[in-house]
């Protein structure tokens, strides 16, 4: 297994048991206190736990290599699994949303107040954990679908810490800011999804690769000898693998040896310049005027 697998494998992992404790704690919490933050955090970790096992199975599937039938392997899984978890995303936060109006129209006294901020400052320090650890895997494997979980558990981290302000605001009397705080975190939720979701789309719809990437494949081009220019250039990516696909203009001159050997040269340079990327080459013969 290589080691991109294995850290996408553990990450998941990780992502799953950290969801679980999340969710027992914040239930426990919620189930003494009442508060409609917590409910509103609880909510958000039931929705992160869920997305955590869509992305458990969809990095495994989206890991097969190409075979008979997918003959460019399965990396759409992943921005599928991005997608659906933007959908339930943006589901919980409407849900929450009326919750948390209802509350702020009947304002309720909270109870064992103590144990709510306590139960917040461990999911504050268990997320951020989590949250470096993905960071660390998706800079390594810039995978989509755990860029998108670890967005869900930024989000998680802000929530807990808005859910805390907001107790000790409500401690002090202030029994609107439990309901407010769980409202501004709602919308923070919803635009989240509307992120997730529109990045899972246009991988599906088969987008360009980013200009910076561009760039680099069409200057490592320009810099290879004999090469009298390129056109027909298009780029997408599924999963974690990156296609590239352009027509060479070399001279006509050239037998069919020289001009493969050229092609094999930029083929080989791209790879090791832009790791997980597939390139096909048409090598065009173009007439050289000479001057």
């Amino acid at each position: 297994m290589s080691n991109h697998a294995l850290l996408l494998k553990r990450v998941t992992y990780a992502s799953v048991v950290t969801a679980i404790i999340l969710i027992i704690v914040k239930a426990y919490a919620w189930y003494l206190s009442g508060s409609v933050g917590i409910l509103a955090s609880l909510i958000d970790s039931l929705m992160d736990s869920f997305a955590s096992l869509i992305n458990l199975f969809a990095v495994r599937y989206a890991l097969q290599p190409a075979d008979d039938d997918h003959h460019f392997g399965h990396g759409k899984a992943e921005p599928l699994a991005g997608f659906a978890q933007a959908s339930f995303i943006a589901g919980s936060a409407v849900f929450l949303i009326f919750n948390a109006i209802n509350r702020l129209q009947n304002p309720q006294t909270l109870n064992h107040s103590d144990v709510g901020i306590w139960v917040m400052v461990f999911s504050i320090i268990i997320t951020l954990l989590l949250v470096l650890y993905q960071r660390h895997v998706v800079k390594i494997t810039n995978n989509l679908a755990i860029k998108a979980d670890s967005l869900h558990y930024v989000t998680d981290l802000l929530t807990n810490f808005s859910i805390l302000v907001a107790l000790f605001l409500t401690l002090k009397g202030y029994l609107w800011a439990d309901a407010v705080f769980a409202i501004v975190i709602s919308l923070y939720i919803f635009k989240s999804a509307f992120d997730i979701g529109n990045s899972s789309l246009q991988q599906l719809m088969d987008k360009k690769l980013d200009e910076e990437t561009e760039k680099l494949i069409l200057n490592a081009i320009d810099q290879t000898d004999d090469i009298l220019g390129v056109h027909d250039f298009k780029t997408r990516q599924s999963g974690k693998d990156k296609f590239v696909q352009f027509h060479l203009e070399l001279d006509d001159r050239f037998s069919l040896i020289q001009a493969h050997a050229i092609a094999d040269k930029l083929e080989n340079k791209l790879v090791q310049l832009i790791p997980d990327t597939e390139v096909i080459i048409h090598q065009d013969p173009t007439k050289v005027i000479e001057k």
